[in-house]
């Protein structure tokens, strides 16, 4: 999975004229947690932010707070309802010797056979929660519809991958290919 190297700054408190301070000089207020670890309160650069939070993909990040380095995720995010800016982040520190839980998306790849008679592909899943050591996690899923005739249908638990487990629920659609008119039309010749 890519690393994304954030720099950070710590903050003393969360009181709210400290927050809305942080938040006037272009920064948005954050917080990182963990078991066995104290909270610290720390602030990102917004525009530095976008890398995380504007992308489809997951990030494992490399957070710098005044020197302290920490392996983390982003857990949650809060955003403001009508401008779309960063209100507020939280990060979970990570172990690399401990599984993580993340989702990933979904790459189809291959030509459905289905698809050649006529039949749509419909997608239905774009990312799907896997659970694996950090070093293990991929960058995306690739889900080959290859063999899928019409009608066919792939789930979360016909998928397998190495050094990770699907956490997603099994009856998960991930994709399908429909009949069209033109297909049966084809069959019915």
């Amino acid at each position: 999975m890519k690393h994304l190297a954030l720099n950070g700054t710590a903050r003393v408190s969360g009181r709210k004229a400290d927050v809305k301070s942080v938040r006037k000089d272009e920064k948005v207020p954050c917080i990182i947690y963990g078991k066995g670890m104290e909270n610290i309160l720390f602030s990102l650069d917004a525009k530095e932010l976008q890398k995380l939070t504007d992308t489809p993909f997951s990030h494992i990040v490399d957070l710098d707070i005044d020197g302290k380095k920490f392996i983390a995720k982003l857990q949650e995010a809060q955003w403001h309802p009508v401008t779309d800016k960063a209100l507020h982040m939280d990060f979970l520190a990570l172990s690399e010797d401990k599984p993580v839980t993340v989702e990933v998306p979904i790459k189809i790849v291959g030509n459905s056979e289905g698809v050649k008679q006529g039949g749509k592909l419909a997608v239905s899943a774009r990312k799907l929660r896997i659970s694996g050591l950090i070093a293990n996690l991929p960058d995306e899923l690739e889900v080959d519809i290859t063999p899928m005739g019409i009608g066919k249908q792939i789930f979360a638990k016909d998928l397998s991958y190495d050094n990770i487990n699907i956490v997603s629920p099994k009856g998960t659609l991930v994709c399908a290919v429909r009949a069209t008119r033109a297909s049966a039309a084809a069959a019915a010749e």
